[in-house]
């Protein structure tokens, strides 16, 4: 409870400042289940604004919460501590558009659907396309790391992103770039759900229009059939921009809410093709051909703008469609490595079915996200209760399947338990501790992400295990551990292509023994190798696959490319990584799938940090069945000069500056 809010009152816009109970009730609550009161909510102005109200929090210690349009759907901007809800809604700006660089500079408050509406004036759009897009807010998209349905071929919002400026918890301003050398720190921003900031300005990359759209429905007698053509189109090379599924039961809800003109069948695919005219043409023959193979009773391309308008109003009508069968819908958000999709179809039907409910499936079958709707009556406590502890063994499913918790509607408070599913204990505390450096009050969105110390819950790590290291790997950590024992200063070296010598003084830990592809999965089109392995040689041994990756086709390592960031989109591609610490400890961030918000995105903050946060020991990366374009890579890029933020991450990886020390003395 906040003693007095005139201190705070004096530091804002008049009017800013609500505090009378039905304010504080309206702010109380999110697209998620769960309910915590704000003491004072700001409806902030400005940036300057925001950046007054944190700064009040800061010196008053208060917890401080952002939102935006409240469409979160994991409990993620609802006040835990109560303090002072931050709003954004009235930042909403289109600050520039610039075509011919291609990004948009916008205030947090910008409603998705309202830049993309000012885009397409001049020819462009912004890839990412949440369901909710018409009302969520830019900020929030941030935020969360939101995705969509054109996440299989472009990415999601982190893939877009190229440039915030935030609001720090001391309350301080500050930019941070893509562009800039060292360690990621816009990337760590973008999905930390407020935790670590609030995002008060964005540039975001934008494209042209298409030439060509092509939009293909397809009807299947079963879901196994269904995501085995989703694979062979994968596999064929072709890169649709939405590959989306329904089940039965979405369909029927859909049919009945705005007779999309969808096929009764037990599974549908909406499948939408982009690009030049001439490729579009020939990959919708080779969808429709492939459909058909794999035994779609019907298939059919959309005639005109109107057709494909409709059946997209079915697809993004669905939760809508469900919503008409009771009160509350939960909208649960697991994923899966695509092969794994049937298997985890049936935990599900299994799991409903254990609680007496019934699941809706929609899922985005291109990359493993999936979206169980189960229709309840929350004012109903016993079936409220049935949903929720159904939604943790969906959940629960996905990560024994070698999934994740989220692929794009984050954690929040409602999987923060489950965090412990998914992550070992290292990689957890990892995670605190770049919370408790760049927060060290705990007042940013507190209580979120990541189970509490006290936690009794009983959760533990139920992943698949990840590949055993290989003995040279091995012999590395041990190598490290001796040396942290003795606390002595340590110098990574790859091939030298990008470093200078040896330094004198310092332990030498060499990686150019790491050069084993340790998983192929030609299934799910994704690859882990290790990081002393050339590039050159890396695309050798996929060529002979017929597999391709969007990497520089050059010697030296893939650790050095990666960790000088000699070329900034290796990033787009980058899907986990194993990472060993100063102290001997080796963490697993990200995963296999190629949606995954659940964490601080640390595989990309990693990249530019040269070698001072960790030893790289091998990197997954998503791959594709046809040439990419070649990528070129900087041949000397030029170490960082850290500044004070730069400072707090080495210490949460770092504390004792043991790697490549001179960076930072």
């Amino acid at each position: 409870m906040i003693r007095s809010l005139e201190s705070l009152e004096e530091v804002l816009h008049p009017g800013s400042l609500l505090a009378e109970e039905a304010d504080l009730a309206a702010y109380s609550y999110d697209g998620a289940l769960d309910r915590a009161r704000p003491d004072a909510v700001v409806l902030a102005k400005d940036a300057a604004e925001v950046r007054r109200a944190v700064q009040w929090c800061a010196k008053h210690k208060v917890p401080f919460t952002a939102r935006g349009a409240g469409t979160n759907l994991s409990g993620g901007c609802i006040p835990l501590k109560g303090g002072v809800m931050i709003a954004l809604a009235r930042l909403n700006r289109i600050l520039a558009v610039d075509t011919k660089a291609r990004f948009a500079m916008v205030e947090p408050g910008v409603v998705n659907l309202h830049l993309q509406q000012e885009l397409e004036k001049a020819g462009f759009f912004y890839a990412p396309d949440p369901a909710s897009f018409k009302v969520s807010t830019l900020g929030g998209n941030l935020s969360e790391n939101a995705g969509g349905p054109r996440c299989l071929k472009y990415g999601t919002t982190t893939n877009h992103m190229l440039a915030v400026e935030a609001v720090m918890p001391d309350g301080s301003l500050q930019k941070f770039d893509l562009a800039e050398g060292g360690p990621e720190l816009a990337s760590l921003l973008v999905g930390a759900e407020g935790t670590l900031g609030i995002i008060v300005k964005a540039w975001l990359k934008i494209l042209p229009i298409p030439k060509d759209i092509r939009t293909i429905l397809a009807g299947f007698g079963s879901i196994d059939a269904a995501v085995e053509c989703v694979s062979a189109i994968v596999a064929a090379g072709i890169v649709p921009r939405v590959l989306e599924a329904l089940d039965r039961t979405t369909v029927e809800s859909v049919e009945a809410y705005s007779n999309a003109g969808y096929p009764k069948t037990e599974a549908v695919l909406l499948i939408e093709l982009d690009g030049d005219a001439v490729v579009v043409a020939a990959d919708s023959e080779s969808v429709e051909a492939l459909c058909r193979k794999h035994g779609a009773s019907e298939v059919r391309s959309a005639k005109d703008e109107a057709q494909r308008e409709k059946l997209w109003e079915g697809r993004r009508g669905a939760y809508a469609a469900m919503a008409r069968l009771a009160p509350n819908v939960m909208v649960e958000d697991g994923v899966v490595p695509r092969d794994k999709l049937p298997e985890v179809v049936r935990r599900i039907q299994e799991i409903t079915a254990k609680y007496k409910l019934r699941a809706g499936l929609l899922f985005h079958a291109g990359d493993g996200n999936i979206h169980p709707n189960i229709a309840y009556d929350e004012r109903d406590l016993e079936e409220t209760a049935r949903v929720k502890a159904a939604g943790h063994e969906i959940l629960q499913a996905c990560v024994e399947l070698g999934g994740s918790l989220s692929g794009e509607h984050g954690i929040g408070v409602d999987k923060r338990d489950a965090m412990a599913w998914l992550f070992t204990p290292e990689t957890l505390d990892l995670f605190r501790r770049i919370k408790r450096e760049i927060d060290p009050e705990n007042l940013a969105n507190p209580d979120k992400l990541f189970p509490l110390a006290d936690n009794k819950s009983g959760r533990t790590y139920i992943k698949p295990p990840s590949p055993k290291l290989s003995e040279e790997a091995e012999h590395l950590v041990q190598k490290l551990r001796q040396h942290a024992a003795e606390n002595r200063a340590m110098q990574i070296i790859g091939s030298g292509s990008r470093w200078r010598d040896e330094a004198e003084g310092l332990a030498a830990l060499r990686t150019t023994s790491l050069n084993h592809i340790i998983d192929l999965d030609k299934k799910n089109f994704t690859i882990t190798v290790e990081s002393g392995i050339s590039p050159y040689e890396l695309h050798m041994a996929l060529r002979r696959e017929g597999c391709f990756i969007r990497l520089p086709d050059c010697g030296g390592t893939l650790g050095g490319l990666l960790a000088s960031k000699a070329q900034p989109s290796l990033r787009d591609d980058l899907l986990g990584m194993r990472l060993l610490l100063a102290d001997g400890s080796v963490v697993e961030l990200g995963g296999k799938v190629v949606k995954n918000v659940a964490g601080y995105d640390a595989p990309r903050l990693v990249l530019g940090s040269w070698g001072t946060l960790g030893v790289i020991l091998d990197v997954t990366f998503k791959i594709y069945g046809r040439p990419q374009e070649k990528l070129s890579a900087d041949p000397a890029p030029k170490p960082f000069t850290p500044g004070p933020w730069h400072r707090a991450i080495k210490r949460a990886f770092d504390p004792k500056n043991l790697l490549n020390p001179w960076l930072f003395a």
